[in-house]
């Protein structure tokens, strides 16, 4: 009896999928990354998924965890060899429990984020982890790849977020890490090791996840600034002013907004004179004497960021602003923010990097970069969107936005290769929030220190001896590291 059979015989025949209905698993959202598996099998608890990776380990069958397959780094790539198996664990999707006083979720790994967030909403609380593609990205996906999005300013990564997990290693074991404790000094992180590593060093499946308050009211804005040297003062003055509440503190430069409209008919500049510079902010505030309305039924958030904006206005320290008066508005304005993966293809497939720097470098950067992206190529655009609160830039460079044209390799290698250098000397990374999969494996031969490489084989090594977990990602095999 073959892999497959016995596969079929945990998971039942009809979770077992092959030929037309594989499709969907095995291409990318970018469609860059189109792969050949040998079957997608779908357990449908940890139990399932340990006999599977247990069968997969014995016969050395490559395995890439899959969940919502958002990835935008290639993480979930396959392969053209027809050898490998998808698990995907979309059937695993219970929320097995929500403590609203002890506010954590007790999730399995298959959970779709917005699913989750609507759960939590009728406890009065949030899970913060936000970025566009909640609607189909899945909890096990955003351990895995120690997702950000836009709230990280205010809550941190997704690794704050979690107290504990559940996983099955490389050779079939259950590890039981569901700890609900904030502190737990017992030995060596694993938890914290398994997060992040892209399904390298085995399947999360469970997790016990933070929840913190609804905030009461929000004050969310659009704000048109002299310059990107003035945002960071703005960001402390209103997080003084708001007892730390700043929840979003995006940056959409006026390259951004006009793509936008070119991109999207039914959107619109949010200034009657286009912002050179503009700021997308969210205060959510937890106290109540700034969430209750007063007297003539404004909430006292909103008047605070008024008055803010107002004297900032007479000091010329903003030059113009919108504050959303209903929810409509409020979502217009996300909306704006969320549709910067689409605004990206506008012009043909960018130079896309996701980096970080320091974030009062991040006008140093922008500075730096484009005067160098110009001098390399001439007819390039470049395009900018930003979480600018933690400095995470994600910067985009058309080659040939007239014509669409991808450009050469070696041109794009080029373009990439520079941009690392002028973060590398701002002493940033070119991996913030959507990891390295195999896109970025190049960038990890030439920036990664390579005794932390080394220390990285060695752990893939120990808890993955046939290396069937995911192979070919995180990790830049020997020979690329000596090209």
């Amino acid at each position: 009896m073959n892999a497959i059979e016995n596969i079929e015989k945990i998971v039942g025949i009809e979770n077992v999928l092959t030929g037309e209905r594989l499709d969907q698993y095995e291409v990318d959202p970018s469609g860059k990354y189109k792969g050949s598996s040998l079957a997608v099998v779908r357990p449908k608890n940890t139990e399932q998924v340990s006999e599977i990776v247990k069968i997969a380990n014995s016969r050395k069958i490559p395995i890439v965890p899959q969940g919502g397959n958002t990835g935008l780094a290639g993480g979930c790539y396959v392969g053209e060899k027809k050898d490998t198996i998808i698990l995907s664990l979309e059937r695993m999707n219970k929320i097995k429990e929500i403590r609203g006083d002890g506010r954590i979720a007790i999730v399995e790994g298959g959970v779709v984020l917005s699913k989750l967030h609507e759960a939590v909403a009728e406890y009065d609380l949030i899970f913060p982890l936000f970025f566009g593609a909640r609607g189909s990205a899945m909890i096990g996906g955003n351990l895995a790849t120690n997702a950000g999005g836009s709230n990280v300013l205010r809550y941190g990564n997704t690794r704050d977020l979690v107290l504990g997990i559940e996983a099955v290693m490389p050779t079939g074991e259950i590890v039981d890490l569901m700890s609900e404790l904030h502190k737990d000094n017992s030995g060596y992180n694993l938890k914290h090791l398994l997060i992040g590593a892209e399904g390298t060093l085995g399947i999360i499946t469970a997790a016990v996840l933070k929840l913190f308050p609804k905030p009461k009211a929000y004050a969310t804005a659009t704000i048109s600034i002299p310059s990107l040297k003035d945002s960071l003062p703005i960001l402390n003055e209103l997080n003084k002013a708001t007892n730390n509440c700043v929840e979003a503190f995006e940056y959409m430069p006026e390259e951004y907004f006009n793509a936008l409209c070119e991109r999207f008919d039914d959107m619109r500049q949010p200034f009657s004179t286009p912002a050179k510079h503009g700021i997308f902010l969210e205060i959510g505030a937890m106290a109540e004497e700034d969430a209750s309305p007063d007297a003539t039924g404004n909430i006292p958030i909103e008047l605070k960021v008024e008055e803010l904006f107002s004297e900032w206005l007479q000091a010329g320290k903003i030059l113009d602003a919108v504050i959303c008066k209903s929810e409509a508005q409020r979502s217009e304005m996300w909306d704006r923010r969320e549709r910067a993966y689409e605004v990206g293809l506008l012009k043909g497939v960018p130079v896309a990097c996701d980096i970080s720097v320091a974030v009062d470098k991040v006008d140093d950067f922008l500075t730096k970069v484009k005067k160098r992206v110009y001098t390399l190529n001439p007819s390039s655009e470049t395009l900018t969107v930003s979480h600018l609160g933690d400095g995470n830039l994600h910067f985009s460079v058309w080659m040939n936005p007239e014509t669409k044209e991808m450009g050469s390799l070696h041109d794009r290698e080029q373009i990439t290769e520079m941009i690392e250098e002028t973060v590398l000397e701002l002493g940033g990374s070119f991996s913030a929030e959507h990891g390295i999969g195999l896109a970025k494996l190049p960038s990890m031969s030439r920036r990664k220190d390579p005794n932390a490489i080394a220390v990285m084989r060695m752990i893939k090594s120990a808890l993955d001896p046939n290396h069937i977990m995911n192979p070919g990602k995180v990790i830049p095999d020997e020979n690329l590291l000596k090209t």
